[in-house]
């Protein structure tokens, strides 16, 4: 059985890790290398790295920044942001990513996921599900950085990523992103209930009960940004917490 992982998550922007409510309103959280850094050396399970901006500005990832976050970090590291050709993802792999992650390229070409999943291994493919809520069990998958409403359902967009290659699913609720709020469960157990490959949740975290109430819900993993950049909680405080509920987390990464 594996354990439940632990996933600081950095949205950067301009080259800085930043954090927002709801997909706007961008907060400065620090230099992407020294976070990274800090969050292997406190235990993460993972790190996701994403260049929120590349999309929309019609650019690549950075990929000296990735290079030399990389040189810091010996967990897994996921990368997304402007990601559109498979020469993108092997420049990625090459500077150091463990994954990739994909989104609006995979919208507008679902058949670049088949590809990239072929080329590269299951493994290597992840696929972001930015989801906003527009009435009751529907949820819209957003594209372009929450710009851009596609009109897909995310679960029927879901199962289709997981036939395709999809090894993983980043899970994002818009809704709840940034609010502290929980995580949207209902939509988290419609994904995760869908699909037999591993969600990740994201989008919400704002107490303890909350990573306790989506691992109930399905996650496989649990994403974080703003409780761990300001230090309101740290990684090894949750994990106890949840071994307390009796969910069987990582070890892999805890210093001892």
């Amino acid at each position: 059985m594996l354990g439940i992982r632990l996933i600081p998550c950095l949205d950067v922007a301009n080259g800085r890790v930043v954090k927002g409510t709801n997909f706007i309103n961008l907060k400065d959280a620090g230099n992407p290398i020294e976070v990274a850094r800090q969050y292997y050396l406190d235990g993460a399970d993972e790190i996701v790295f994403l260049d929120i901006t590349a999309t929309h500005e019609r650019r690549n990832t950075t990929i000296d920044l990735v290079r030399r976050t990389a040189e810091k970090v010996f967990i897994p590291l996921t990368v997304g942001g402007g990601i559109k050709t498979v020469e993108d993802i092997r420049n990625l792999l090459n500077a150091g990513a463990d994954k990739v992650s994909l989104n609006s390229s995979a919208v507008k070409d679902p058949e670049f996921v088949k590809k990239a999943s072929n080329k590269f291994g299951i493994q290597c493919i992840v696929v972001a599900v930015d989801a906003k809520r527009v009435k009751k069990n529907r949820w819209n998958v957003f594209i372009h950085g929450g710009r851009i409403d596609t009109g897909i359902d995310a679960i029927v967009w879901s199962k289709k990523i997981m036939e395709l290659g999809a090894g993983e699913i980043l899970l994002t609720s818009m809704d709840k992103d940034g609010t502290r709020d929980g995580y949207d469960l209902e939509l988290l157990e419609a994904v995760s209930g869908s699909v037999k490959i591993p969600v990740v949740a994201s989008g919400g975290a704002g107490k303890m009960e909350h990573f306790y109430q989506a691992c109930e819900s399905g996650a496989s993993a649990i994403l974080v940004a703003s409780l761990f950049h300001y230090k309101e909680l740290t990684i090894k405080g949750v994990k106890n917490y949840l071994r307390s509920k009796n969910i069987f987390v990582r070890t892999i990464n805890e210093k001892v």
